[in-house]
């Protein structure tokens, strides 16, 4: 029996997940798996993101302003005004929760840029056998992130349209007669377009990023196979490329959960 490919199995060692299993005792496994890598990497970027605001809030002044608060604020002011051109009612949640999804997955997603063996190998050292560094290239997260974005659609749509209004738009749109008969007719299939449209935004949405993001993390472990010259030679312009997937990703994201929840918003 022939040995292993040595580059098939640096691939698959980088593409595990350092796993915890709830379940079955005795094999250790069970059907619930939790990520643990995805779970530390994403809760410390998410603390660092609060710190870093939190501390430029803190020394905050009206007078001259240092560089922390000039980019906190450029950044505030950035995301406001988007938020503002896409949605005319701007509900007091939106704009801080699109600058919260904006930071933190522009985070989770620059975590691609770092040399691919260098977590892995701490996390070696502290007993994790296999570790991953980037959150959004687990399939998990970005249907996590997708999830509540869904939630938070339809609790705005019940609130602003209310209960009876919400389940009216479900069995109105998008065909509406005037004849009750045969409106009561279409409510089945109106009901069966706005399922598939609800969820089709939520997976389309997790799909986009996790899809990027898995691709990147993908080439940059190819490229790590490769001889120490030919890594800087497709590595540092994959990586200036890159990049812009980082923050396009990131943006495309934030806009995306700011439109959904402007089309909750809108009362009929």
């Amino acid at each position: 029996m022939s040995k292993a490919d040595p580059s098939s199995n640096y691939i698959q060692h980088h593409l595990q997940h350092w796993v915890i299993h709830w379940g079955d005792g005795s094999s250790g496994q069970g059907f619930w798996a939790f990520h643990l890598d995805t779970f530390l990497v994403a809760l410390g970027l998410g603390l660092i993101f609060i710190g870093i605001f939190y501390l430029g809030a803190r020394q905050a002044t009206s007078g001259c302003p240092g560089g922390l608060q000039n980019f906190i604020e450029w950044m505030v002011e950035l995301v406001d005004g988007q938020v503002r051109e896409v949605c005319q009612k701007a509900s007091p949640l939106i704009a801080p929760l699109a600058l919260t999804i904006f930071v933190w997955v522009f985070l989770m997603n620059l975590m691609d840029l770092l040399p691919v063996d260098l977590l892995p190998k701490m996390a070696h050292t502290l007993g994790a056998s296999h570790f991953r560094a980037v959150p959004t290239a687990d399939l998990n997260l970005t249907f996590a992130l997708s999830i509540s974005v869904f939630c938070l659609i339809i609790y705005n749509s019940i609130k602003i349209k209310g209960g009876l209004g919400f389940i009216k738009e479900i069995g109105t749109v998008p065909f509406k007669v005037d004849k009750l008969w045969l409106q009561w007719l279409l409510v089945p299939v109106n009901s069966l377009l706005k399922i598939v449209e609800e969820f089709g935004r939520m997976i389309s949405l997790a799909l986009r990023l996790f899809g990027n993001l898995y691709a990147g993390e993908m080439i940059f472990i190819l490229i790590a196979l490769l001889p120490w010259w030919a890594q800087w030679l497709l590595g540092v312009p994959w990586a200036i490329f890159h990049i812009l997937v980082v923050i396009l990703q990131a943006f495309i994201f934030m806009m995306l959960t700011v439109v959904y929840l402007s089309m909750a918003h809108q009362d009929h």
